[in-house]
């Protein structure tokens, strides 16, 4: 499915004057500027004076609206030596980066610059290897399985997950507003070790410093794509943008986290050693950390929020809606499970909105692996083997050629027959009507991401009748406030 959809807008005949859907073939418009200072005056337009979305879209302007560019991407100096790349801002040439035929994904997970093997155990994680690679299917195999093995777990742990929240929240809110984020942050790292692993959850088993660990891990990984974390931005950009950070700092909170992960991931391991999966207990134990932090962790924390600042601006109106349609399905007393809220079209689409107008992973970066004639929808340019070619989807999926409010969340689009527009829905590195297989780069844990999305929803208007909060947009993830929790009248 991903390959037919990318095939429409990628011809692999570069010589060509009109692509194959006689479009005219043109060369790449945009440059690099001057090497060295280039990259870092971009660097601080895209962190600090305009923003990601306005560094793509006053390019765009710049070179006659062009969706098809050559534009730096940070970190740049010194943490990378190479920061071109050719972007693609629309939806059809995005898709390009969805056909493993066509793009390399080796190393590219991050952009232009790759973290140290020592954050991983000495070991390249699946989410750095490339489809074609030996190891990819063996390791994807074992994802996609586990995925599929826990998906009963993942409503009992949620339930238990969105209860603390909650609780905390309510709790909270009589002494003023609470931020979601914070909550969220402690709690889903206990669901994500449940829900897929079961056992003893990480707080307990590692004490109230287990998210810290977590965090510092990730954070060391993912600096040199932070930005509005210190004051002033200049400090922040020497200190974050300019030198990786050595490994060192995080090496006992790794130890740590592998031997919690060690022990609750046994059976997980010990089953992959019966049945031979080609991959040493090692290696997966190092790839099931990342997987379960980077992966799972991280993407909650940042999708959840998302969710929720899009439920609050949409106000009461919609609350009274997915209320009424929450309740209607699962009686009263009964538990919300993955099964139920399939059959819930509004709370459904309200999540795949949510993950339209902001993917959890903005960008999508691979290597060409030959020359290709990509198509945007006004016309086509020719890419060389080897260039390093980047995606921000949120453009691509915001793409007014596509969706009618582009720009907009609308709650029902995909009620209905307007599910058709799913295959535009890119969020997991592929298409939400394809699934994931080892022999693509689609995310095993797709189902379980949009089942949480659901259940959030479902189990937050079961509670709640309807909420306030306040929303302050920040690069990874907002930061929501709760001002006000409405409890349901009869729960």
């Amino acid at each position: 499915m991903t390959s037919k959809v990318a095939n429409s807008s990628g011809s692999n005949n570069a010589d060509a004057k009109l692509s194959p859907s006689g479009l005219p073939v043109r060369e790449v418009p945009g440059g690099y500027g001057v090497p060295f200072l280039s990259p870092l005056r971009d660097r601080l337009d895209y962190y600090y004076f305009q923003g990601a979305e306005e560094y793509f879209r006053s390019r765009i302007a710049r070179n006659g609206g062009a969706t098809v560019l050559r534009v730096n991407m940070p970190p740049g100096p010194f943490i990378t030596t190479d920061s071109r790349v050719v972007a693609f801002l629309d939806a059809r040439s995005f898709s390009v980066l969805l056909d493993d035929a066509k793009v390399d994904k080796t190393d590219t997970l991050d952009g232009t610059f790759m973290p140290s093997l020592a954050l991983f155990g000495g070991y390249r994680p699946l989410a750095f290897l490339d489809a074609a690679d030996p190891h990819h299917a063996a390791l994807k195999r074992v994802m996609i399985s586990l995925a599929a093995a826990r998906m009963h777990h993942v409503a009992p742990a949620f339930r238990t997950a969105f209860g603390a929240v909650f609780d905390a929240a309510d709790a909270g809110l009589g002494d003023g507003p609470v931020q979601f984020n914070k909550l969220n942050e402690h709690h889903m790292f206990d669901f994500t070790c449940s829900a897929l692993f079961g056992g003893t959850p990480p707080s307990k088993a590692m004490g109230d410093g287990a998210v810290t660990k977590a965090i510092k891990w990730l954070g060391v990984q993912l600096h040199p794509l932070a930005s509005k974390i210190i004051k002033p931005w200049l400090l922040e950009d020497l200190l974050l943008h300019t030198f990786r950070l050595p490994p060192l700092l995080v090496r006992r909170d790794y130890a740590d986290l592998t031997a919690y992960f060690a022990e609750a991931a046994a059976g997980v391991l010990n089953d992959a050693d019966k049945a031979q999966s080609g991959i040493s207990r090692d290696e997966l134990l190092h790839n099931l950390v990342f997987t379960a932090i980077f992966n799972a962790y991280g993407g909650f924390k940042i999708f959840l929020p998302h969710v929720i600042k899009w439920l609050a601006r949409a106000g009461p109106a919609l609350h009274a809606r997915l209320a009424s349609e929450v309740r209607a399905a699962v009686p009263n007393g009964s538990d919300i499970t993955v099964p139920a809220v399939d059959k819930m079209p509004l709370v459904k689409s309200v999540v795949w909105e949510a993950l339209r107008m902001n993917p959890p992973v903005e960008f999508q970066y691979g290597r060409a692996r030959q020359d290709l004639v990509v198509e945007s929808h006004d016309a086509a340019y020719r890419v060389r083997k080897g260039e390093m070619l980047f995606g921000y989807q949120p453009l691509a999926t915001r793409d007014e050629r596509v969706f009618k409010q582009a720009g907009e969340f609308v709650p029902d689009r995909f009620v209905g027959g307007e599910g058709r527009l799913l295959g535009n829905v890119v969020w997991s590195n592929g298409p939400e009507n394809s699934e994931p297989a080892e022999g693509n780069k689609q995310c095993p844990g797709k189902d379980v991401v949009v089942a949480v999305g659901r259940l959030m929803v479902a189990e937050l208007f079961r509670r709640y009748d309807t909420f306030t909060a306040d929303v302050k947009e920040m690069p990874l993830e907002p930061v929501v406030t709760f001002t006000s929790l409405t409890r349901a009248k009869a729960e």
